[in-house]
Parts: C-alpha cells; structure tokens; sequence
C-alpha cells in the first residue's frame, strides 16, 4: 500500500507527467464535445462524409491522442516498469487504432448506402454497388481485427517465437485449415464469386426453396432471404453456386404477369381482352409496356384465357395480377354470366316408333 501512496506522491511530484494527464484529460472532454456540436451543424446536413466522421471518430481520436500525451511524458520512469508500462500503452493504443479503421469502414458503408439508395424504381446499379461494398466491408473488418490482434502480440517476446514457429509451419496449418475447415473456405470462395460475378444482389427478388422474396443481407458465409409474410430464410453462400434459383430482378426489374381464367365456351374472347386492357389503363400498377389476352388451351368443358400484363417490379405484379383477375371476375359474373363454366346435361328425345 505504501508503495502504491509512494508512486501516486511522485506522480503528483512530477510536472511533466501533471501536465501530460491534464492534457489528456482536456483533449478527453475537449473533442468529444467539439464534434458533437460540429456533427449537428446544418452546414453539414448534406455532407454524410464528414458529419459521419465526426461523429464516429470522436473518441477514438481523442482517446489515441491522450494515450499518445502519456506515452510521451516520464510514467514510464516514475512508475518503474517501464517495458511493462510501455507495452500497456502501446497495446491501448494498437487497440484505440483498430477502433479507427473500423469506424473509417462503417464510415464508408454509411456514405455508400447514401449515395446509392434503394428506394427508386430502376435501382439496379445501386444494388450491384451495395453488393460489392457489403462483402468487401465484411472482409475488410476481419481484415483489421485480425491484423490489430497479430500486432498486439508481436509486442511480447514469448508471441514473437510462438509466431516464428507458425510461419515455419504454415504449409501444414494451411493443410490442416484446408482439411479442418473446407466448407467454411468454400463460402468465402463462393463469397468472393458471388460479390464480383453477382448472380444476385442485395434487394433483388429470388424464388429458393420454393419461398418468394428479397435477398436482404449477403455475409462472408451465408445470406439471409427475407420472405414475402416476413420470415427469413438463411442459406450457405455456396448453396446459390451449386443449387439453381430464379432471380426476377437479374437484369431489370421489369417483369410479365400472367393471369389465368377458365371460362365456358360461350366467352366472347374479344370483349375479354378489351376489358383486360381497359382494367389496366385504369391502375398504376401497369407499367404501360405489356398487356394481351390470348386463348391457351381448352378442354372437354372449359376454355383457357391467358392475360399477359406488364409492372415494374415482382410486387407490383403480384397487385397487379391480383386487381386484374378480380375484375375480369366481376366482369363476366355480370356481363357474360353465361361464360362462366357449367356442366351440361342434355335430355334425349325419345323415339317415337319405339
């Protein structure tokens, strides 16, 4: 306990170091607060960059700042274990470091996701973007963790040989990773393909295991498909490079619509297909391109009517299909009631002689 009073006393005694705390302790409350006040200028409103910057950077900047003001001043020498003191600090800082370059890569995602917003109707550029960027974020922050942790442990001496041992031996370990964790190193691989090749992007519409709905997260091993009632399905990345999927927004959003009627013979085909495209100029839905009526097959009893209707995107066509095959219903339910299907039944006339 004395030792530790007698260490506080010769802090305390020691200008340098009084003055290296103040200052860190200035900058601690100085910065934080300074950013704080300059993030939410209206100045800087449209400017995501730095208004992010600011408000991200914040402590991290003012924590490397103090570590650094200490580092610098005599602790080191008053304390008494200085290698000890030393690798504290350093070890601190590495850390505080770490922490920078990951708040620059979520800075970045941040500003790309502003740049290249979703929430437009031809948004096919913006996905493939947003695509790219998430893997190489995802990747990049494995990448800095894994470098600020290699760096932390070269400041011990003992790590350094461990370290030593292990690059001397990196053909086994990566023999034995190969071996150990294939189905993991095939998902990155599979990541890396899907992120530049791009069979599909963040938001695009897929049918997999027979389920409707949006890719709406890609990691480095698995992707997550939000469901059209809200459910979310999670699939291994490499599922999408060995088993086939259908993608309705590949290239374009647009997409046709079919609607399929099953009428009696008697159906006045053309009064139907104008009333297919009359009931499609009446809604927004229709993107103006696409609509027709067309008689696809027939049986001993029904007639098949096929409506072909264009939208802009998967959801709009599923309204769309929807609209269009509630009023082509209520159409022949009034108009032509005869054309709904029936069962005939016909009587015979006997035969007089008999």
């Amino acid at each position: 306990m004395s030792s530790f009073s007698s260490i506080i006393n010769d802090i305390l005694g020691t200008p340098d170091i009084i003055i290296a705390l103040a200052a860190a302790l200035f900058f601690l409350i100085v910065i934080p607060v300074i950013f704080s006040i300059s993030s939410r200028s209206k100045r800087l409103e449209k400017r995501v960059f730095m208004k992010n910057l600011l408000h991200r950077i914040k402590w991290p900047l003012a924590i490397s700042i103090a570590i650094v003001l200490i580092y610098t001043s005599s602790l080191k020498e008053v304390v008494g274990r200085e290698q000890t003191t030393e690798n504290i600090l350093t070890l601190m800082l590495i850390a505080v470091m770490t922490w920078v370059l990951l708040s620059l890569v979520r800075i970045i995602k941040v500003v790309v996701h502003e740049k290249y917003p979703l929430d437009k109707e031809d948004n096919l550029y913006e996905r493939k973007i947003r695509t790219q960027y998430q893997y190489i974020h995802a990747l990049l922050s494995v990448i800095i963790v894994v470098i600020g942790i290699a760096v932390a442990l070269f400041q011990f001496d003992k790590f350094r040989i461990i370290g030593a041992g292990l690059l001397a031996s990196a053909g086994i370990v990566a023999l034995l990773i190969a071996f150990t964790a294939q189905q993991t190193l095939s998902n990155l691989i599979a990541g890396f393909q899907i992120a530049f090749t791009q069979p599909f992007r963040i938001d695009d519409v897929v049918i997999v295991e027979g389920e409707w709905g949006k890719i709406e997260e890609i990691t480095l091993t698995y992707v997550v498909v939000r469901i059209w009632d809200q459910r979310r399905l999670v699939l291994p990345i490499s599922y999408f490079l060995t088993t086939p999927f259908q993608n309705w927004t590949r290239t374009t959003a647009d997409i046709l619509g079919t609607i399929m009627i099953y009428v009696d013979y008697m159906v006045p085909v053309e009064k139907v297909r104008e009333e297919v495209k009359r009931i499609a100029s009446t809604t927004h839905l229709w993107d103006g391109k696409v609509v027709g009526l067309q008689v696809t097959d027939s049986s001993e009893r029904t007639v098949t009517l096929r409506a072909l209707i264009s939208a802009r995107n998967a959801s709009d066509a599923w309204d769309l299909r929807c609209y269009v095959r509630e009023r082509l219903i209520d159409f022949l339910q009034k108009e032509y009631p005869s054309s709904l299907p029936r069962v005939r039944i016909e009587e015979l006339e006997k035969d007089p002689g008999s």
